[in-house]
């Protein structure tokens, strides 16, 4: 099980657990790969440990263990259809052990090498981030449901008449996009719920092309200053990053779409001084980016070559995700202005609203050292992006979209439920290190619009609880 193998991994540290000085954060980051690699080797240390016991291990004794732990899992009452599309998925050489599933996903072989597989795969985690299974955006439930059921054919004719209507009503077009919007209108619903789109339709396409027009004119102005030496420092910045965004998928990857999110990012920072540019900003045009881009093609679009779109149709797909992410950020600016008061506010709301809703997990923090800022952080400042499949943050973004504050209210009460869900995980590492490594490689690979609809409803209920009495979390 994942806890028992960080538990493990973190003991193999030989990190004494009372040692203030050995467990601090400073310790803990001279110590280990930044979080935000993708070459993260937090599995190194117990592979090295384990490896001579592996080798050992006698062959017969680990044959019938595997055949018990396989009759075990037949038992149990899991819908074998959860795992199916991971295991199409999966190269036998990149798989990493992160639940109970992967015991699930070794039946469908009886092979003794394919028992034996994943202890060997512990040791070669950097080959993790290839597994294709990270890289799916389609936004198929996890469990492998069809993608189209009658219900879904309902909701997805609902969306049609209020989009088709001459003015939008966007009161219900919020209520019906909170449980998750047809892939077919969710284009153009995120762009009416966003403020970008007019809900009169008359307007639309009008408002589109004075948009579309304004935005290159930006780019003419603007995108020349990119060598001047007072914005140097912002391009050079942006343009290292840009590779590091979502790198697993060969979509973002394209020397294309990174231009164009050069050209993006490079325009919305010298249009907004206050802040300019920070990291993590550069994730936040994905979705929309995907979402724009998933409206011209019909295919899955993580390998889609981009050069066979045209020009004009490039040109609205990085219009569009430049004005969208724009009114996304003006609602939480303070989140890149200096100091990043914003994401400071957010990390304290989240530790008092913990705190009184898992006391025995607040605790736990507290007793290890460990501190809400060296994780949170990162939820706050790439809105969940780094922790979850870019699936299942196009999804998350759908009732973002349609929540009063979504991005910057409602999503305290997403980490709220998200860190509350790993609680068992959390509560059965008993140092600093094993903590802090859960918590950056928190194990949602297989995640889908089913794990993020449960997470939204708790979500729903702290808020529900919460958000109109602040006094019940402040102490």
């Amino acid at each position: 099980q994942h806890p028992c193998f960080i538990k493990d991994r973190s003991k193999a540290t030989g990190l004494p657990m009372k040692s203030k000085k050995a467990s601090s954060f400073h310790e803990f980051a001279r110590s280990t790969s930044d979080a935000w690699d993708i070459g993260d080797d937090e599995d190194e240390d117990f592979s090295s440990s384990s490896s001579s016991s592996l080798q050992t291990l006698n062959s017969k004794v680990a044959k019938a263990t595997a055949a018990q732990v396989l009759e075990n899992h037949s038992k149990l009452r899991v819908k074998p259809e959860r795992c199916q599309p991971v295991l199409s998925d999966l190269p036998t050489n990149c798989k990493v052990i992160k639940s109970s599933s992967e015991a699930q996903l070794s039946r469908t072989s009886g092979k003794k090498a394919c028992v034996r597989s994943p202890l060997q795969k512990q040791q070669s985690l950097p080959l993790r981030p290839v597994i294709p299974l990270v890289a799916r955006i389609s936004d198929q439930n996890a469990s492998g449901a069809p993608p189209m059921t009658v219900r879904e054919k309902t909701r997805l004719e609902k969306f049609r008449q209020l989009l088709s209507s001459h003015n939008t009503d966007l009161d219900e077009l919020r209520k019906c996009s909170w449980p998750g919007v047809p892939r077919e209108v969710r284009p153009v619903t995120w762009r009416l719920l966003s403020g970008y789109l007019p809900a009169n339709s008359e307007r639309r396409k009008l408002t589109l092309q004075r948009k579309r027009e304004e935005y290159f004119g930006f780019i003419q102005q603007y995108y020349d200053s990119r060598n001047e030496e007072h914005h140097q420092d912002t391009y050079r910045q942006i343009h290292i990053d840009i590779p590091r965004t979502n790198p697993l998928i060969p979509l973002f990857q394209q020397p294309l779409v990174q231009e164009i999110f050069e050209r993006i990012l490079f325009i919305w920072a010298i249009r907004h001084p206050a802040s300019g540019y920070v990291q993590g900003i550069n994730d936040l045009v994905t979705p929309f980016f995907v979402v724009f881009l998933s409206e011209h093609v019909e295919e899955d679009v993580e390998n889609f070559d981009v050069t066979n779109l045209s020009q004009d149709v490039l040109r609205s797909i990085e219009a569009d995700s430049f004005w969208c992410m724009s009114k996304l950020l003006d609602g939480i600016q303070d989140n890149y202005t200096f100091a990043q008061p914003g994401i400071q506010k957010k990390v304290k709301a989240l530790e008092e609203l913990v705190s009184r809703i898992d006391e025995q997990v607040h605790n736990h923090f507290r007793r290890y050292e460990v501190e809400y800022l060296q994780f949170a952080f990162r939820w706050m400042n790439n809105l969940l992006m780094r922790e979850l499949p870019l699936r299942c943050t196009i999804r998350l973004w759908d009732t973002y979209q349609s929540e009063p504050e979504g991005f910057s209210h409602f999503h305290l009460y997403v980490c709220a439920a998200f860190l509350i869900k790993w609680r068992k995980e959390i509560l059965d590492e008993e140092d600093f290190q094993g903590l802090l490594m859960l918590l950056q490689n928190l194990p949602t690979i297989h995640w889908g619009n089913e794990e993020i609809g449960l997470l939204l409803a708790e979500a729903y209920r702290l808020k529900y609880m919460f958000a109109d009495a602040p006094n019940h979390y402040r102490r």
